[in-house]
């Protein structure tokens, strides 16, 4: 037997050729010049598209009450100062920086002395942070002014209007997590080209023809997950009880980064349509994460620890643990086999039942990706793992990496999702995470 997941991917791309309005097939898009998109929508003549590039932005005497020493040993968005223009939600956002632009002086009056890099400070010119250097002309209380250009990210939409012509909508520049420009009433939206900073010309890369609408929802099995996995829970919500749901993971789970945690978070997403799917049951829904940590980091915390997993996790009691855990996927299949197993137990001891949340994609390189087109399987040994405990042990799983796999066929590069560029999902990308959860349910 196949793995569902495994089954789901398969009827996907079924089912995609259905996810775009009948009257319509997608367009196709050709590069004929560095900015010069050819687009060929329907049986109407193709139109040829000039693209503006992104405009690089200075910034002048950005004032520093001081710099910190440089750290070489953390992460780059880390190792310094952020650069203000920069910034992304909590880090910055690399490669906008343009590193011969960086400038870093005592004053702006002439004369003023210009500080050497290398010698006075240190830069990560990737992701736009500095530092000063020990036994330097830079003090531990030395005021700077820092100037520097940079190009901002942009999303331009391709639009076929309501009187069947083909036109450029250019998006606006953001730091991080630019939007695709909206469409009217009557509008298609066909494409979107993605200008992630400063580019020579556009790539195929760049071109993101959208090929479905919508993540092709799959057929609800008979029984559902929920009926084969979920039994009591699903028992108790048909019968109207109370549910007490339990989101258990890391900073993605903690959501504090959100402009409005209480609703956009996943787990706030996914309660909400349980309670509209199942209106008289009542869900207690119970969060516990913890930032910029793991699965074992809450296994090693010791009792009275605000986070110790025996009081935090069990000790509630909950009638159902959702799990999610970016930050435990460096782990082999091995790894999940052996750890996954272990907590389940624990949770089958309390009487509780179990929703693993596949995660969803961060930074390409982080991944061994090469980009954000054809990326549909997620090549993280990880994810192959849950789902092969899965299906070995019975768990439920909500595959949301699925569904973050196939943005790119939405004209959706998925970085456009991560606020901090990196990976804290927006308000959309934690709906993602809901849409997976509320698959498993009749």
């Amino acid at each position: 037997m196949q793995p569902r997941s495994f089954t789901f991917r398969c009827l996907g791309l079924l089912l995609a050729a259905f996810t775009l309005p009948l009257w319509a097939a997608p367009a196709t898009l050709k590069l004929v010049g560095d900015w010069e998109v050819e687009v060929a929508a329907g049986t109407g003549p193709a139109a040829r598209l000039q693209v503006s590039p992104t405009p690089s932005l200075g910034v002048t005497n950005e004032s520093y009450t001081s710099l910190p020493l440089f750290n070489p040993k953390t992460g780059g968005w880390s190792k310094g100062v952020r650069l203000r223009a920069l910034r992304a939600q909590e880090t910055t956002t690399p490669f906008l920086l343009e590193p011969a632009s960086l400038r870093v002086c005592a004053g702006a009056e002439p004369g003023a002395v210009t500080y050497q890099s290398g010698r006075d400070y240190q830069a990560d010119l990737a992701w736009g942070t500095l530092g000063r250097l020990t036994n330097n002309a830079i003090g531990e209380t030395q005021a700077v002014l820092v100037s520097y250009r940079y190009t901002p990210q942009r999303l331009d939409a391709v639009v076929l209007t309501a009187a069947g012509k083909i036109e450029l909508r250019p998006g606006e520049p953001r730091t991080s997590a630019p939007q695709v420009p909206g469409t009217r009433p009557g509008e298609q939206l066909l494409a979107t080209l993605w200008l992630p900073g400063s580019l020579a010309k556009l790539a195929p890369e760049h071109l993101f023809p959208v090929l479905e609408t919508a993540f092709p929802e799959p057929p609800k099995p008979s029984p559902t997950v929920a009926e084969q996995r979920l039994p009591q829970t699903l028992k108790k919500l048909r019968a109207g009880q109370t549910v007490r749901v339990l989101a258990w993971g890391d900073s993605v789970t903690d959501g504090g980064y959100l402009p409005n945690p209480g609703q956009d978070r996943w787990q706030e997403q996914f309660a909400a349509r349980l309670r509209a799917r199942f209106p008289q049951a009542k869900i207690e829904l119970v969060s516990e994460a913890w930032g910029g940590r793991n699965s074992a980091t809450y296994l090693a915390e010791p009792p009275g620890s605000p986070h110790n997993y025996r009081e935090k996790v069990l000790a509630p009691k909950p009638d159902l643990i959702v799990s999610e855990f970016v930050n435990d996927a460096g782990l082999s299949p091995a790894q999940v086999a052996a750890r996954y197993g272990a907590l389940l137990k624990d949770f089958q001891a309390i009487n509780a039942e179990w929703i693993i949340l596949t995660p969803h994609y961060v930074r390409p390189d982080w991944m061994g990706l090469n980009g954000e087109r054809e990326i549909d399987d997620d090549p993280r040994p990880y994810v192959a793992g849950l789902r092969a405990f899965s299906t070995e042990s019975g768990v439920a799983l909500a595959d949301a990496s699925l569904r973050w796999g196939r943005l790119w066929r939405q004209g959706v590069p998925y970085t456009t999702l991560l606020l901090n560029s990196i990976n804290h999902p927006n308000r959309r990308g934690m709906g993602l995470f809901a849409d997976a959860l509320m698959e498993l349910f009749p």
